[in-house]
């Protein structure tokens, strides 16, 4: 039976995540699927999801509290005290969890890279000079036996952007995880909403939503947008609702749990996606599981996820966003279609599908 490792760098850096529910998942799916002996090589480890992990999973390390600005000395602890471990499990192929500069895997065994995303490439000025997240991608990139990428999109990018040739590289998608807890009191409001959900910045183009919000009458006389997540609005997010005319008790920010994230799928007249890119995109997948109507941009990977479930509009245009949002609201018969494909789409994703796909390109570097 092959032997896989999942390295320390994520596990080891974020206590929850896109990122490390995918590895957890899809470590945790493949050692219940009995393909493969697995571990998950983290030595200190602050990520909550591998409390879940099941008996077949072998979870080496301890975990240890998720302190402010501690990362890159539990990295460094890591990168020493992961070594012993990886010479007893003796894999046959490390999957690397993050973009390191220096090689994370023993000298005899293959190593696999997954690629999410190419936003630190076409969109350099979204991130600070220090970061050097494009350099040590481009070094895992050139030093792994095989890339796995979550979408066309992304694999389109990385060949275009690195140069990687297409033989190297697959596409496995993603799966999504959300509680679905029994239905609770909807959240109070004083009237319907539409709900924004993630961080804001730059590509994620939140600022594009709430211009689209305050052009549209029906919109602004009607409706609230809330914003899970993300943090507290900025300085610079409360100044553009004001200069628009808005309240923050028409524009708010909310937070709280996946169970509180849930209700607010349940319960919103629509979920907006207004990104420029994105590696994958799994908000509207978790929407259409709460049989809420999404629209969304036609941009990057997007279109590639929701497929024909979704109401498309184009991100650049504040024009588009709003008249696609008005006439989800307005016209149920369509909203209806929207949430009958939807119950469709998600079945194409799912994280047992993610963990087999997974499995076949770590034996075809096997043969």
């Amino acid at each position: 039976m092959m032997r896989i490792a999942y390295d320390h760098q994520i596990f080891g850096w974020q206590e929850y995540g896109g990122i490390s529910r995918y590895f957890f998942e899809l470590a945790n799916n493949l050692a219940l699927s009995k393909a493969a002996e697995v571990a998950l090589i983290s030595p200190l480890l602050v990520n909550s999801y591998v409390q879940a992990a099941s008996n077949e999973l072998h979870v080496m390390g301890r975990r240890v509290p998720a302190i402010r600005r501690t990362g890159r000395i539990y990295r460094a602890l890591n990168q020493f005290l992961a070594k012993p471990f990886m010479s007893h499990f003796s894999p046959d192929i490390v999957h690397e969890t993050y973009y390191a500069a220096s090689r994370q895997a023993p000298k005899n065994c293959k190593v696999v890279l997954t690629v999410f995303d190419m936003i630190h490439e076409r969109f350099p000025e979204s991130f600070p000079a220090w970061d050097t997240t494009s350099k040590e991608k481009a070094a895992a990139v050139k030093r792994a036996d095989h890339i796995v990428c979550i979408s066309e999109n992304t694999r389109n990018d990385l060949i275009e952007l690195l140069g990687v040739p297409q033989e190297k590289t697959s596409v496995v998608y993603l799966g999504f995880t959300l509680t679905h807890a029994p239905t609770q009191a909807p959240p109070k409001t004083e009237r319907p909403y539409i709900l924004y959900v993630g961080s804001r910045g730059g590509y994620k183009n939140f600022e594009g939503l709430v211009r689209a919000y305050a052009a549209m009458d029906i919109l602004r006389n009607k409706f609230e947008v809330l914003a899970f997540g993300g943090g507290a609005f900025s300085t610079q997010e409360r100044d553009l609702i004001a200069s628009l005319g808005l309240s923050e008790l028409r524009v708010k920010q909310v937070a709280g749990s996946d169970e509180r994230l849930a209700e607010l799928y349940r319960n919103a007249e629509v979920f907006v996606y207004p990104s420029l890119y994105e590696g994958f995109g799994i908000p509207p997948l978790e929407a259409m599981s709460f049989d809420c109507p999404v629209a969304c941009s036609n941009s990057s990977s997007i279109p590639e996820v929701v497929g024909n479930a979704a109401m498309m509009f184009d991100p650049l245009s504040t024009d588009s966003i709003g008249k696609a949002i008005v006439e989800l609201v307005q016209d149920r018969a369509l909203r209806q279609t929207f949430v009958e494909r939807g119950r469709e789409r998600i079945k194409v994703f799912s994280w047992e599908r993610c963990a087999q796909q997974t499995a076949d390109i770590y034996r075809s570097l096997l043969i």
